[in-house]
């Protein structure tokens, strides 16, 4: 286990007390068209502004992915983080985004004759090689791919809550169960992890089907836009419909929170990816729930200075 900075947890213990801001702290726009009316009413129905999520850690800050990241987050005050859960050739579940490791590392110096160098063709003892933070800055060089294992450590020595997706599970048969093995194995399918700080999503509604299926308990979510018609399908297994923050309008999030999902409550909405806040405070007013972000607190200060 890695020796977490105490910046960190106070970080993110400040964080808890400034994440959550009043509805009313949202400015209304001075000038009430019945769009705006709909979307006002659609954010004073929560209780809550919407949650800053940091997207793949705090990436804006920090080689997205990694452990700094994760802390970068923590230390600027940020609970919810996402990440990416792939599988490695020996069967071992890491942290990556994209299916081929020569975005992010180092493989193409490292093993530069196995091209297309995707993450399934490659060991975790060999992607344990791989520098995966001078691509981002020199302050980061050296700094590994982590396995799932090691984030949740971290996550969970931090105090942050994880919305977790799994990447191109149909690259990898069987993850699902895998994955819920190992969050049962590092505590985080007890009561308390499951209903305040755990989300498992993904862009494949078997895969998230599936999820449910294995562990009914454990909130999920669709990354995606499903037409209004077809939300109650997914209400099936599914707490959370996700999508591009370019398909977010007040009249889709209405009809979202209108259908209840598998665990009996209105689904809700986190949209993602928003770097800027005039986006997320217009968001906020469409009546999301969350905003999946690589300046997560640039949003959250938005959020709060609206």
């Amino acid at each position: 286990m890695r020796v977490r900075p105490a910046a960190a947890l106070a970080g993110a213990l400040l964080g808890m007390s400034t994440l959550f801001l009043p509805a009313t702290a949202l400015a209304r726009p001075a000038a009430a068209s019945a769009s705006d009316t709909l979307t006002a009413r659609a954010a004073t129905a929560r209780t809550h502004a919407p949650v800053a999520v940091a997207h793949r850690g705090a990436s804006a800050y920090a080689p997205e992915n990694t452990l700094a990241a994760v802390d970068e987050a923590a230390e600027r005050g940020i609970r919810w983080v996402e990440n990416d859960v792939q599988r490695t050739k020996d069967g071992e579940l890491i942290i990556m985004h994209d299916t081929t490791l020569s975005r992010t590392t180092d493989v193409e110096q490292v093993f530069p004759g196995r091209a297309p160098w995707k993450v399934s063709e490659f060991t975790a003892e060999e992607i344990e090689q791989l520098d995966a933070g001078s691509w981002f800055g020199p302050e980061f060089a050296g700094e590994p791919v982590p396995t799932l294992e090691d984030y949740m450590e971290t996550v969970e020595d931090n105090g942050q809550s994880l919305l977790m997706e799994l990447k191109a599970p149909e690259l990898y048969p069987g993850v699902e169960r895998q994955t819920l093995r190992l969050l049962r194995r590092e505590g985080w399918l007890d009561r308390s992890h499951i209903k305040r700080r755990l989300i498992i999503q993904s862009f494949s509604a078997g895969s998230v089907r599936t999820v449910h299926e294995l562990r009914p308990e454990v909130r999920t979510g669709f990354l995606g836009a499903p037409a209004v018609a077809d939300l109650p399908t997914y209400a099936a297994f599914a707490d959370q419909i996700n999508p591009n923050h370019k398909a977010v309008t007040p009249e889709y999030v209405a009809a979202i929170h209108a259908v209840r999902g598998a665990h009996g409550r209105p689904l809700q909405v986190f949209t993602w990816t928003v770097d800027d806040g005039p986006t997320a405070v217009k968001l906020a007013w469409a009546g999301v729930d969350g905003v999946i972000t690589n300046k997560p607190d640039v949003i959250r200060d938005a959020l709060d200075a609206a």
